[in-house]
């Protein structure tokens, strides 16, 4: 266990002096300000006849924005989630660095459970971090909540730590760039994946519905991504779309359901049997 300890101190230490995440931190920085910024300026917009906006209107209107905002965030987390784990462990095998580490008494598996719980540490500082930031300079500016915003939290962090555990499993056998190139396309085909099979529902189509449920058990992020829209949607919407019943199925942006707890469970079966399958790869390699 000390020796895990000081692997994930070194993992962030090491993650913190890169040019990415320093830029990631400003990029954050400018979106956020950007984004309070309009939500600040929702109650200009005219209405009806040229009327200001009711505070229903505004929260409303914030509510759907941040939507987007939020999917923007999580494009941007799981981007860098990727781009940071995959060359962890294949760039030190290259460098000769993982010899000197592993000369020393550092089991493999010390190793990749180190760097995946550094790796983690950060992913969750900045969901949760700049997630925060972000509620209350919504709740500031328009007086909107949503209706759970820890768990909206923690389906962000949770696709964060999805993909950045697929990386780093990738990182034992290929390069950094060819395990991002993999985990990005993993997440985007997971997001697809998804809305074929809210077509299906929509459509009544076993096969589409069939195709999605597979996609989404292989790479649950895209259910984490569901769970967090409908954290972020208030009553009233809800309510409207669910009347609609099963013909916005497809609408990735609007959800009227919570993941089940059984794929909740699965996701985390998931996470740690594929983390115990990098330790296994990473320990048969050859270095």
């Amino acid at each position: 266990m000390p020796a895990i300890l000081t692997l994930a101190k070194l993992t962030v230490w090491e993650a913190s002096r890169r040019k990415l995440l320093i830029a990631l931190v400003a990029l954050t920085v400018i979106i956020i300000a950007g984004t309070t910024f309009l939500m600040s300026r929702l109650w200009t917009i005219p209405a009806d006849h040229g009327r200001p906006p009711s505070e229903v209107e505004v929260r409303l209107i914030a509510s759907q924005l941040l939507v987007v905002i939020t999917f923007m965030f999580a494009a941007v987390l799981a981007l860098s989630s990727v781009m940071v784990a995959a060359p962890s462990i294949s760039a030190d095998v290259e460098s000769g660095l993982v010899l000197s580490m592993l000369s020393r008494p550092v089991r493999r598996a010390d190793l990749v459970i180190g760097k995946w719980l550094g790796l983690g540490v950060l992913v969750i500082i900045y969901a949760g971090g700049a997630g925060t930031l972000e509620l209350i300079g919504v709740d500031l500016t328009t007086g909107y909540v949503p209706p759970h915003p820890i768990p909206l939290l923690a389906y962000v962090a949770g696709m964060g730590i999805i993909l950045l555990t697929l990386a780093l499993f990738v990182s034992t056998r290929l390069s950094g760039m060819t395990g991002g190139i993999i985990g990005l396309a993993a997440y985007f085909i997971a997001w697809v994946g998804g809305i074929l099979g809210g077509v299906g529902v929509a459509l009544n189509n076993d096969s589409l519905r069939h195709s999605g449920t597979v996609i989404s058990l292989l790479v649950p992020t895209d259910q984490l991504w569901r769970g967090a829209v409908y954290s972020m949607e208030p009553a009233s919407i809800l309510a409207t779309a669910r009347t609609a019943g099963r013909a916005l199925a497809g609408n990735p942006f609007l959800v009227t359901d919570p993941p089940a707890y059984a794929f909740l469970a699965w996701t985390v079966v998931w996470v740690l049997g594929l983390l115990a399958l990098t330790i296994w790869s990473f320990r048969v390699r050859e270095v």
